[in-house]
């Protein structure tokens, strides 16, 4: 891992004038352009950018820099809202539409001085787990085209070329994701609703942090389940995720749904002793479509924790097996509730259909949102009726209880610490991707993550080891309320240990120039 992490050493450089902003900045864009073809963004946000930089340096240049964030190229999914470019989150319904205020996330950001480099590409409205969705396209892995990947992979027929052989980022946040991967900026910020930082995060090779329910505002950023959702973070390291957390973290009068009390920024420090911890793994995790990799990895990890001196512990977590479908009927309900407000009368798209109000609403709905956002909103809808009400959404709401009592429960026995993978396999290629539709699998890849979401407790994916592939593969880290203190410190622990090695991109090594350190190859896998 890093020493001190990325940022810190970014920010030291531009205090000591090694690099200024604008350079910094100017490598980005390039960066962006070379890399076009992975789609990772929506909109390049190139003049506001540079703007951005160049007051940043005559920051710099007079010794008062806002904070470690300044002079920092970071990129934003395109479903948080930015004064003066574009929010569509990868939807015909918000093409063109250019939100009046930044979401609190941004301009907390902003404050701080981090320059905006642009909007990342998603699922349509967040709604998917490939970032295959959304109407600019999908958005390709930068392992895809990475030395790793390319010399393990072999094309099934001598017609098959780079072209057809790419694979998925995950998703939704598969944008942040792949722009954190490859180098085109620091950090990013995705959003979390069943796992769509966390999944994004373990295909790309970084690490993906959702925090605690509440710990972060969540104004501004466009809703797709208000009782879940979560803005995520997007860095190369766990050091650099704590210090994003530090910036963006507290309470909003804004959100009502922030946490009261002022949050204290902090610094990890380096465990050296882990015989204190205790390490829960849940039974339920091992869940059906596990690939037998990932399984020997997740206990590959957990006899890591064993030798060093961690109590590993089995843990059960009984009603995690109805979570995806409690899920499902909990999400589509809020959903259909959300999108509601996307009628074509305040703003974004509008039908030219104007026999009648009802008819306006039906064609505007029916040309702005795919059949992905069509089919969540008549299943809540279906959810919400008035006969299926108490049969369908109190029960899951009931579930919903159970499922976060289990957490309760195993964390008050003792466990600081849940080890579990993230993804139930490494990515898989677009073509076979496509082969499912989404509904199958946003159902199949959040299985291993949305239950912490329901809970409302913070997770993190930690990039582990290379698959028989050369892909990337992550483990995931829940935590206890509010505690991202401690999970970080052990995320950071487990970083060390395993060493995971940086991507190989020779589209990266002809615009590296040094600032883009180099990490040592994996030992762990």
């Amino acid at each position: 891992a890093l020493k001190d992490g990325l940022l810190s050493q970014v920010s030291a450089a531009l205090k000591e004038g090694r690099v200024a902003p604008t350079e910094l900045c100017h490598r980005c864009l390039a960066l962006i352009k070379s890399t076009k073809f992975l789609n990772a963004y929506i909109t390049v946000a190139e003049e506001i950018a540079l703007k951005q930089a160049e007051e940043s340096e005559e920051r710099y240049k007079r010794g008062q820099p806002l904070g470690i964030l300044d002079g920092i190229p970071i990129a934003v999914k395109d479903n948080f809202n930015t004064a003066g470019i574009e929010t569509t989150c990868a939807s015909n319904m918000l093409k063109g539409y250019i939100s009046p205020y930044n979401a609190t996330v941004v301009q907390k950001l902003l404050d701080q001085g981090a320059v905006l480099l642009g909007k990342t590409n998603l699922d349509e409205f967040a709604m998917g787990s490939g970032s295959t969705d959304g109407v600019f396209g999908p958005v390709r892995n930068p392992w895809s085209y990475s030395k790793q990947y390319k010399e393990k992979s072999v094309p099934k027929s001598h017609c098959e070329d780079e072209e057809s052989n790419w694979v998925i980022t995950g998703g939704s946040s598969g944008g942040s994701a792949a722009a954190v991967s490859s180098f085109t900026c620091f950090a990013a910020l995705g959003s979390d609703t069943g796992g769509s930082t966390r999944n994004p995060a373990a295909h790309c090779g970084v690490v993906g942090l959702k925090p605690t329910y509440g710990l972060i505002s969540r104004h501004g950023l466009i809703p797709l389940v208000n009782s879940m959702d979560v803005p995520g973070i997007l860095t190369r390291c766990v050091d650099d995720a704590a210090v994003l957390l530090g910036s963006l973290a507290g309470h909003d009068p804004k959100d009502s749904t922030t946490v009261q009390d002022d949050f204290k920024p902090f610094e990890l420090p380096n465990l050296t002793d882990v015989s204190k911890l205790s390490i829960g793994i849940p039974e339920e995790y091992h869940a059906p479509g596990l690939s037998s990799e990932i399984l020997a990895l997740w206990s590959k990890a957990a006899d890591l924790f064993k030798n060093a001196g961690a109590k590993v512990v089995e843990v059960s977590l009984p009603h995690t097996r109805y979570s995806i479908v409690c899920y499902h009927v909990l999400c589509t309900a809020e959903v259909a509730s959300n999108m509601a407000r996307f009628d074509g009368l305040e703003y974004g798209h509008r039908s030219d259909k104007k026999e009648s109000t009802e008819s306006m609403y039906a064609a505007t709905r029916r040309e702005g949102f795919n059949d992905v956002v069509r089919g969540r909103i008549l299943s809540g809808n279906y959810f919400l009726l008035k006969q299926n009400y108490e049969k369908y959404f109190v029960k899951a709401q009931k579930v919903r209880r159970l499922i976060t009592n289990d957490f309760v429960k195993v964390f008050r026995s003792g466990v600081d610490i849940l080890l579990t993978p993230t993804t139930l396999s490494d990515a898989a290629p677009y073509t076979e991707f496509i082969q499912e539709d989404n509904r199958t699998r946003s159902a199949q890849d959040d299985i291993l993550t949305q239950a912490a979401n329901m809970a409302g407790l913070p997770a993190i994916n930690v990039p582990t080891a290379l698959s028989e592939r050369g892909l990337p593969v992550g483990l995931q880290f829940i935590g206890r309320s509010f505690q991202e203190k401690q999970l970080l410190t052990v995320a950071k622990w487990f970083e060390k240990q395993v060493q995971f090695p940086m991507i190989q991109l020779e589209e990266i090594k002809r615009h590296d120039s040094g600032v883009f350190q180099h990490q040592k190859s994996a030992s762990f896998s």
